[in-house]
């Protein structure tokens, strides 16, 4: 499973150089270490603050110290990049809807997805007893559909913009979650598949638009840099994803059966609100307000 994705690799490298054309800014940006120090400490604070909140509680010393550390850093982030010239996240880029949208739209959907492979393939093996390459294969349509989604996602954003695509994954998001409230040890297998297919759609139509819209109305020399930030949007979504479900359903996972899927329930509340907020913000990022503040947005950046 780990040297499949050698050639996978090695075929992206080749496409890349033959057909993505080159956005390098005329003046190469400097290394931001503070930066990147500050970023990690946000992250692994919240997220170890998260897993770590189930067996401690949220009003332990250990979590509320990682809380104050990660918003000191949030702090220190917004006074540092403020002042660098060269700063790893370009806070003026949030001043574009669509930008900040779209990172958010990344952590949401991300979020969401992360959560699903985390809960999903403990339903599949310790409640309905499947066997890992059972379980494996249950999941292969959704990589089926994505594998066919994902292309023609991109082209219609290409024509028709981003706006379509994210509202359609928004709403399988959505609809997803809601069907996936109703899942017990003993519903039939072929409709949990066709759950699982709703997540599919899902994850086939979010990832082009996302990158799309953070790169709208940007200037060629910082679409790198857009597009980098909604990268990180989007492993970090997963990886919040997977922390919350382990809080959420860690403790249910030795009982099983019917124990297991009460506990997942608050997960699929939280995609169903994720899709629908999503929808949201397909909306107003793809406005002519929201174009607005792209455009003024590339204002700031020129002559870089």
């Amino acid at each position: 499973i780990f040297w499949v994705n050698v050639p996978i690799v090695v075929a992206a490298i080749v496409c890349t150089r033959l057909y993505v054309p080159e956005s390098r800014a005329p003046r190469a940006r400097r290394v931001d270490p503070v930066g990147q120090v500050l970023v990690v400490l946000v992250l692994g604070s919240v997220v170890y603050a998260i897993i770590e909140s189930r067996s401690l509680g949220w009003t332990s010393p250990m979590i509320v110290g990682l809380l104050v550390v990660a918003g000191l850093s949030v702090l220190g982030i917004i006074a540092y990049e403020r002042r660098r010239r060269d700063p790893l996240l370009e806070l003026r880029l949030f001043r574009s809807v669509p930008f900040s949208s779209a990172i958010v739209i990344a952590l949401f959907g991300l979020s969401g997805f992360g959560a699903f492979l985390f809960v999903t393939t403990q339903y599949l093996q310790d409640v309905r007893g499947l066997s890992a390459l059972q379980a494996g294969l249950c999941l292969l349509p959704v990589g089926g559909l994505i594998m066919v989604l994902a292309p023609l996602t991109g082209r219609i954003v290409g024509s028709r913009g981003p706006r379509l695509p994210l509202v359609v994954a928004g709403g399988a998001l959505a609809a997803g979650g809601a069907a996936s409230l109703r899942l017990a040890p003993d519903t039939p297998l072929a409709a949990v598949l066709a759950i699982y297919l709703l997540f599919g759609v899902f994850l086939g139509t979010i990832n082009p638009p996302i990158t799309n819209t953070a790169v709208s109305g940007m200037p060629r020399s910082m679409a790198g840099v857009a597009a980098s930030i909604a990268s990180v949007g989007r492993q970090t979504g997963t990886t919040l994803g997977v922390a919350i479900s382990g809080t959420i359903v860690g403790s249910s996972l030795a009982a099983g059966g019917t124990a297991y899927t009460d506990a997942e329930r608050p997960l699929w509340w939280m995609m169903l609100g994720l899709g629908i907020g999503i929808i949201a913000l397909a909306v107003i990022s793809t406005g002519h307000r929201a174009e607005g503040t792209a455009r003024q947005a590339a204002l700031l950046f020129d002559g870089l």
